[in-house]
């Protein structure tokens, strides 16, 4: 049997011209390379150089066996990556920020998959709000982080790449004897006279889209409490404090004394992203993240609305 080192030190004399030019390229002595053909003439059983004052030049066996050697040893990297890929996905780590609502959603259903198919892969989850989420994956702090789009960190500018998830439909949610409540939907215009229990500070997208749909229903809606938390907020609504938007994924949970709507004729929709650093390494852990975090996105997209239509 033919040795794969020996054919190495045959592709590099052929390469080089010279024992002495393989030689320096393998950080082999040229005596080292001369025995190592030898010894490969041997197992090939013919002459696979010839020695002459000008250097060394292949027979036609020499020739043939070099064309063979390239083949062979494109495999052998094709190999070692596949194995390297593996190897990445049985052991290592992918970490991950997320903000609460898909925390409550998506993530759970995507690192539950995940570790039924890579148990030795250790998966770390850090709450985040988007622009949080995407300083820590700028300061390489996590791999991946969950944002919505149109989000902006403080230090925008490195290039980042994304992966959309999700199409977030808003919703409105109403105290449970609301008259708008016997609806089959429901248009933000005619509830343009109502306290709205919704979060107004910091740069974030679900109070962009708001603020945008209701100025399109042609209202300023008035907003008493500045509530950053889902769960608050429905408790407000239930209270008879007002009404809300809420976001389909932040809807795994209705309390009983609410009623959620469908938004008439067009509801703001959000999309969630998978956002990693453009220019960094993709690890075979991180890519069968991704393609969890798309599948689940996928999976509570065919859902959409069940649990509306229960409510």
């Amino acid at each position: 049997m033919l040795d794969v080192r020996r054919l190495r030190v045959l592709r590099e004399v052929a390469q080089h011209g010279s024992f002495s030019g393989a030689a320096e390229s393998l950080s082999f002595t040229q005596s080292a390379v001369s025995q190592q053909i030898a010894a490969l003439e041997r197992e090939a059983g013919t002459r696979l150089v010839e020695r002459g004052s000008r250097g060394v030049t292949l027979t036609d066996a020499g020739r043939a066996l070099v064309t063979h050697t390239e083949a062979v040893l494109a495999r052998l990297a094709d190999a070692e990556l596949e194995l390297d890929a593996i190897a990445g996905i049985r052991a290592g780590r992918v970490r991950i920020a997320a903000f609460p609502s898909a925390c409550s959603s998506l993530m759970p259903v995507a690192i539950a998959n995940f570790r039924d198919r890579y148990p030795g892969v250790d998966v770390q989850l850090v709450p985040a709000e988007p622009p949080e989420g995407l300083q820590m994956l700028r300061a390489s702090e996590v791999d991946i982080t969950i944002i919505l789009d149109g989000t902006r960190s403080v230090d925008d500018g490195a290039p980042i790449e994304q992966v959309a998830l999700l199409d977030d439909p808003m919703h409105v949610v109403l105290p449970i004897d609301h008259p708008a409540a016997r609806r089959d939907t429901v248009r933000l215009g005619d509830l343009a006279d109502e306290q709205w229990m919704m979060g107004i500070g910091g740069d974030c997208p679900d109070t962009s889209l708001f603020w945008a749909a209701c100025r399109s229903a042609g209202f300023e809606p008035s907003v008493p409490f500045d509530l950053d938390d889902y769960g608050a907020i429905q408790g407000f609504v239930a209270a008879r404090m007002g009404v809300a938007v809420i976001p389909d994924i932040a809807l795994t949970a209705i309390r009983d004394d609410v009623v959620v709507r469908p938004i008439a004729p067009k509801p703001p929709v959000r999309r969630l992203i998978a956002a990693t650093m453009a220019e960094s390494f993709c690890s075979p852990a991180r890519q069968a993240m991704l393609e969890m975090l798309v599948a689940a996105g996928q999976e509570f997209a065919g859902r959409c609305g069940q649990a509306l239509a229960a409510a």
